[in-house]
């Protein structure tokens, strides 16, 4: 399980990441992008992943991480079921989310990091 403050930690973590609403939501952006949001009512977020990393989550734990059942899956955006997902699980998705947003000099800051 995922908290909204660790979810929160980990976002704002990132290069340049603001929060801000995103209507009945919690939204985190780098240059006025989204790469996640938080619907605390659902306890879910949605993440922006590419399609090939979006099989491999998805793949990872179907019941867990899943495309939104709609054309916005089509185009990566993922459902995770924050009280079932593993911490370092979650980390890896939303790693992968915010580097597939971000402009490549600050994606690289994150993934150089971590290596």
């Amino acid at each position: 399980m995922v908290s909204i403050d660790t979810f929160r930690t980990l976002a704002l973590s990132f290069p340049e990441t603001t929060e801000e609403p995103h209507f009945e939501k919690t939204s985190f952006r780098v240059k006025k992008k989204i790469f996640a949001t938080y619907d605390d009512i659902k306890k879910r977020a949605c993440i922006k992943l590419s399609e090939i990393d979006q099989d491999v989550f998805s793949c990872a734990a179907r019941t867990i991480i899943f495309p939104v059942d709609n054309k916005w899956g089509k185009q990566g955006w993922t459902l995770i079921e924050m009280n079932k997902v593993y911490e370092d699980l979650f980390i890896d998705a939303l790693t992968t989310a915010y580097c597939e947003v971000a402009p490549k000099k600050l994606a690289d800051l994150v993934t150089k990091s971590n290596i």
